[in-house]
């Protein structure tokens, strides 16, 4: 069951990096297709569900869902969360993503007590 778990925690992890990477770097770095595929696969393992069915959650269900969590992964979830919604709405300027990107961000920044001074830039960018 442990090893269950880091194998979890690794994906989170894994994706995350993977959206701060299509952030910083843009789509322009490798076939569009390929990122795709690799977006959706990731979007799979992490959630289980499209990016389309989570964001048609509420914020208070995707909280929900990461509450069900091993409370030790709760921090690189809400990080994920940030970087999904904050690189979707980059996407496809969307309020509802915006607002989701800023929500998990301060939750991120909350519950891990670490000063992200990238993450903050975004929060001020989603807020203008």
């Amino acid at each position: 069951m442990i090893h269950d778990k880091d194998y979890l925690i690794r994906i989170v992890k894994q994706f995350s990096e993977f959206l701060s990477k299509m952030i910083l770097g843009g789509k322009n770095e490798g076939d569009l297709t390929e990122l795709e595929r690799v977006f959706d696969t990731n979007m799979r393992d992490t959630f289980k569900i499209s990016f389309e069915e989570l964001a048609h959650k509420s914020t208070e269900e995707i909280l929900a869902m990461v509450s069900e969590k091993d409370t030790a992964h709760h921090i690189p979830y809400f990080e994920l969360l940030g970087h999904l919604f904050y690189f979707k709405n980059k996407e496809n300027p969307n309020p509802e993503f915006a607002a989701k990107a800023k929500t998990f961000y301060e939750t991120y920044l909350q519950k891990s007590g670490i000063f992200s001074m990238p993450i903050v830039s975004r929060i001020n960018e989603l807020k203008t």
